[in-house]
């Protein structure tokens, strides 16, 4: 199973909240994943695209030392960096293929099955009793 936040800049902390309401049993668990798709206005390019990789590469480090604690506490003996993804989205063409269009509030949080299905789909952030209810539902 994977959940996909689709987000633009200004909505990049709601990511964070998914990640949080994931529920236990997917940490750490490979049949699980979270991927966290970022939606750039515009088609950076060079210095520009360069910089803010970079910058996406820190704040994904940063959430794995957060999710650190989560770990410890349920015991999962190996590195959260391993378990958190990030993409860029410079061109539009992920944000395309779920069928959103930028905007500087975009946030979508899709659950797709393990033969890649679309399970749920959320325009908000959903609690962690609706992610754990769609998850162990499939």
């Amino acid at each position: 199973m994977t959940t996909l936040v689709l987000v633009s800049k200004a909505n990049v902390d709601k990511a964070r909240t998914v990640g949080e309401h994931t529920p236990d049993f997917c940490l750490g668990n490979p049949g699980h994943r979270m991927i966290t798709v970022v939606a750039f206005k515009s088609n950076h390019t060079g210095p520009v695209r360069a910089f803010l990789t970079s910058v996406m590469r820190r704040r994904v480090a940063s959430e794995a030392k957060q999710l650190q604690a989560r770990y410890e506490r349920l015991k999962i003996a190996h590195d959260p960096r391993q378990d958190v993804f990030a993409v860029a989205d410079f061109d539009g063409l992920i944000a395309a293929q779920l069928k959103s269009k930028w905007s500087t509030d975009l946030f979508q949080v899709f659950i797709f099955g393990k033969n890649g299905e679309l399970l749920k789909q959320w325009n908000d952030v959903p609690s962690a009793e609706e992610m754990a209810a769609t998850i162990k539902e499939n």
